[in-house]
């Protein structure tokens, strides 16, 4: 097979380039597309049985839509929970004794706190991707969700209950354990984020953008919750109490709801659809695989995924080098002026709430637009032009300035307009290769391609979080 035919077999095999409106529709035209492909994602030639002569059922009400939007909130809440809590932390990390959310003065916890929690939340995601790749065949996706879960909610349980107690004559431990906290929330979250991913690779496009577009959600509703908090609440320990029970409360519908997904007919076709070897080729190869619980074999899965892969690592390896570690400490030029706007609602509405709104947007324009393709050129360029936006925001009014003294974007309308550009274009540049990334590779493999996708994806915020410490220390 020349290169073309191949490229046309691994792409077309389970990518379609427009709007998707029935996902039985998608199964057929992808099948039409295939070619002589033997090994599509959800191939139009499935084995005889009783499962080749079942009508895929609809997906009523959209409820595994909702699901797996659902469970991309949950995956990225709990991180959320904790950069929103900002000035519950700091005031659990000062000498403050009123719980009142005054400014405290700048130190370095205060002026890098986003950064030590980015090394904290990154790091340990990392290893924890690499560890569900190779787990992926050994231990069941339900194993590794409900795990990561359980996790998950343990830790915000000790979370919650330690809001109220009184931890000033232990600061730095209690700094320790935050961290920690953070790594073990992070880790687990990853593990769930990336086994959700890969099961939804199983499923037609429109779900894997469910995912993602669930995790730009999570965000918008965090930011909400604090600028609420920021107007109702003088009691910072308060409104932690309320996001740290929203994070309980929220793990414990994740568990209900992926317990769900099984007894709802149309998750259960494309689930045992999955299960089905695409060939006779391979289906014995496929079955001991299956049962020795051997490491699935990456050259093949990035040797189709490189190219989507480094783009997704570039997109959020530049986002998480400016938000929120740069983009929260941009000030309004009129901070002194007293006016609520400038003081106290600025870094929240502009840094958090309008980017956390840009990037869901950015994300659900991909459930009716997909351009560029997965084979476009265009694609890393554009993945590659973002990096101009890093020193628009560094002379911005980030404050406080060490060595770059200079502003020159000094009007508050320059980083709201930085801001909706960040958010959108990683909304949608970060979207499109991750829902490419399952569908362009052999069905058998879209599993360990979704969690591959997940670790570029956390590979590129863990670099950038360290990078964001250097960035932020050299303005």
């Amino acid at each position: 097979m020349d290169g073309q035919q191949s490229l046309q077999a691994s792409v077309n095999s389970s990518y379609i380039p427009t709007t998707i409106s029935s996902m039985c529709d998608e199964e057929h035209s992808e099948g039409e597309a295939s070619g002589d492909d033997t090994s599509p994602l959800l191939s139009r030639q499935q084995p005889a049985g009783s499962l080749a002569a079942r009508h895929c059922p609809e997906d009523s009400y959209n409820l595994v839509y909702i699901i797996f939007f659902l469970m991309g909130i949950g995956s990225l809440l709990p991180w959320n929970v904790f950069i929103t809590a900002k000035q519950y932390w700091l005031y659990k990390l000062s000498n403050n004794s009123s719980p009142s959310g005054q400014e405290e003065p700048h130190n370095d916890l205060s002026d890098y706190f986003e950064s030590y929690i980015a090394i904290a939340s990154t790091i340990p995601s990392v290893l924890c991707l690499i560890l569900n790749y190779l787990l992926v065949n050994r231990f069941s996706s339900q194993v590794r969700i409900m795990f990561s879960l359980l996790v998950i909610l343990v830790v915000f349980v000790v979370t919650t209950a330690l809001v109220k107690v009184d931890m000033s004559g232990c600061r730095m431990q209690f700094f320790g354990g935050t961290l920690a906290s953070v790594a073990l929330v992070s880790g687990a979250s990853n593990i769930f984020s990336g086994s959700v991913f890969g099961i939804s690779g199983y499923f037609p496009m429109r779900i894997s953008q469910a995912i993602i577009s669930g995790q730009a959600m999570g965000g918008t509703l965090s930011a909400l919750a604090s600028i609420v908090d920021l107007a109702a609440s003088s009691d910072v320990t308060d409104s932690a109490l309320v996001y740290f029970i929203t994070a309980d409360i929220f793990t414990l519908v994740c568990i209900i709801m992926y317990l769900l997904l099984p007894k709802l007919s149309y998750s259960r076709y494309y689930m045992e659809v999955a299960a089905v070897p695409c060939s006779e080729s391979n289906s014995h190869s496929s079955r001991s695989d299956s049962s020795s619980g051997s490491v699935p074999p990456l050259k093949p899965i990035l040797k189709k995924t490189w190219v989507l892969g480094s783009c997704v690592f570039y997109v959020f390896f530049i986002s998480i080098l400016i938000f929120p570690a740069l983009s929260s400490g941009i000030q309004s030029m009129n901070k002194d002026s007293g006016s609520p706007w400038a003081s106290t609602y600025f870094v929240p509405l502009t840094s958090f709430l309008l980017y956390n709104v840009a990037d869901f947007c950015g994300r659900q324009v991909t459930a009716w637009l997909q351009v560029p393709g997965p084979t476009s050129r265009m694609l890393p360029l554009l993945v590659v032009s973002r990096s101009a936006l890093v020193p628009l925001f560094m002379f911005c009014n980030y404050q406080p300035r060490y060595h770059l003294h200079s502003v020159f974007f000094a009007h508050d309308l320059f980083p709201v307009v930085f801001v909706c550009l960040l958010g959108i274009s990683n909304g949608y540049l970060g979207t499109l290769p991750m829902i490419y990334g399952p569908k362009v590779v052999p069905r058998e493999l879209a599993e360990p391609a979704g969690v591959v996708m997940s670790f570029f994806l956390t590979l590129g915020l863990a670099v950038g979080s360290a990078f964001s410490v250097a960035l932020v220390h050299s303005i």
